[in-house]
């Protein structure tokens, strides 16, 4: 029989897939969907703008609080609300929504990768493993799972907007403005690929998003453990200074190690942002029309999700670095090779090499930033995330403020620098740490189920 930390685990996954199956496919389709005005790009900056803003403050406050399951919910139905805005898109309806959906945001993150810290250093404390090496096969897992979401996601606007015709004639002189080698900032002004679908179809698939998002507020909160409840109990009741609470994603900051991992985590930002709003809009769907969003996605998302599995096992062999190096090597390789390409729609098989290498690769980033953040700061977890959102989440509302003013060929440069850049500083903080280990986490007592476990003598160190 599985464990209880690891049956919290697949429930937690569980509920980010379905979540995600819903918020997955509508960023990918914001760019071509909502592409008058630039109202959809608008809208994932304000996201991630929220975001940001939600990290400085709200993760510590609303898991010390609520504790991580009920922060959760509540973090699920704030990117609820983003589908009900998409019902009728406009100005009026995706701004606010965005803005509800960036300000849960921050503390969704924030508590689920507490919640997997803990699970795993009580189950590494049980079977008397490394803390860390734990910590990163129940990423793998999550990311597994969570990143399926892609696939389900985008099938579901795929087959549903591949019921329109009108959408896939692709003009011969469109097809020389795509890619890199043109601007690209114009792409979706008169396109016919780019014609909104009938408003029955996206109704048809807002209403199946906002389903499978309900869906996935009522898994967490009828089967997940609430593990932390007195620590949360506990908070309440000590009334600890707001002060000290509101500044405790900031104090970190005074750590040279969360500092140098900034531009790690802005390029985890900068990478997904790119994939989701530029090569789906300037690739996909001006060379082949935008019901093809969904199919190429799904491959990046299955690419992803096997990936995640794959590395959260193997990190316990090859250790983070060699991991990291490998996805900055595919990373570099795509980028170059975007930088030259012209999309061909009878070159169809490349358009799905794309998304599978940056799938492999972000699966790198992800389960391995996160598992990173895990062993680094284990005694300031809630504010640690927070840090990793809220620098994650700058990273994306950088690239989206300028989709719209920036020409294709120079996003990639930016992309490229940034790439570059971590290469440079992270190698600074894995050396560190190989050099000088992370003191264990001990005695820390967490309850909330019939297994009550107390942590003993954990080891953070993973090997360089």
């Amino acid at each position: 029989m599985i464990s209880r930390n690891f049956k919290n685990v697949l429930v937690i996954s569980t509920g980010f897939l379905f979540l995600f199956t819903a918020y997955g496919g509508l960023q990918s389709l914001q760019s071509s969907l909502n592409a008058e005005e630039g109202m959809g790009v608008a809208s994932l900056s304000v996201i991630y703008a929220s975001i940001i803003v939600s990290s400085m403050f709200l993760p510590p406050i609303m898991i010390k609080n609520l504790g991580c399951k009920w922060t959760l919910v509540v973090g699920m139905a704030c990117y609820v609300s983003f589908s009900f805005g998409n019902l009728y898109p406009g100005w009026y309806t995706l701004i606010p929504t965005s803005v509800i959906l960036g300000l849960g945001g921050s503390p969704l993150w924030s508590a689920k990768c507490t919640y997997l810290t803990i699970c795993g250093n009580v189950q590494a404390a049980k079977e008397g493993r490394k803390g860390s090496d734990v910590i990163n096969q129940y990423f793998g897992v999550f990311f597994f799972l969570f990143q399926s979401s892609a696939v389900w996601g985008n099938l579901m606007s795929s087959l549903i907007f591949g019921q329109d015709a009108n959408i896939a004639n692709i003009p011969a002189e469109q097809l020389q403005t795509c890619g890199a080698a043109d601007c690209g900032l114009n792409v979706s002004t008169g396109n016919s690929s780019s014609v909104r679908p009938e408003q029955e179809l996206v109704w048809t698939l807002v209403g199946c998003y906002i389903g499978v998002g309900v869906l996935a507020m009522i898994i967490v909160a009828v089967f997940l453990d609430n593990i932390d409840r007195e620590q949360a109990s506990r908070f309440r009741h000590d009334k600890q200074p707001f002060c000290q609470t509101f500044l405790a994603t900031f104090r970190l900051l005074k750590d040279w190690r969360l500092l140098t991992l900034i531009p790690l985590t802005m390029y985890s930002g900068f990478e997904q942002s790119f994939l989701a709003g530029e090569y789906t809009k300037n690739y996909v769907t001006c060379a082949l029309g935008i019901h093809y969003v969904g199919f190429v996605m799904m491959c990046f998302g299955a690419a992803n999700s096997l990936c995640s599995f794959l590395f959260g096992r193997l990190a316990e062999f090859t250790g983070r670095a060699a991991l990291f190096f490998f996805a900055a090597l595919a990373n570099f390789s795509c980028i170059i090779a975007l930088l030259f390409w012209r999309p061909d729609p009878d070159q169809l098989w490349i358009f799905f090499v794309f998304p599978g290498l940056w799938g492999m690769s972000d699966a790198i980033w992800q389960t391995q930033t996160n598992a990173l953040y895990g062993v680094l700061f284990p005694r300031d977890k809630e504010a640690a995330f927070a840090n990793y959102r809220m620098w994650e989440s700058l990273g994306f509302v950088t690239a989206f403020a300028y989709s719209t003013f920036l020409c294709l060929e120079y996003k990639l440069y930016i992309l490229l620098s940034f790439l570059l850049l971590t290469l440079v500083t992270y190698p600074v903080v894995e050396f560190y740490e190989y050099k000088h280990p992370t003191r264990p986490v001990e005695k820390e007592r967490y309850v909330g189920h019939k297994e009550t476990a107390e942590t003993k003598n954990i080891i953070q160190q993973t090997p360089l």
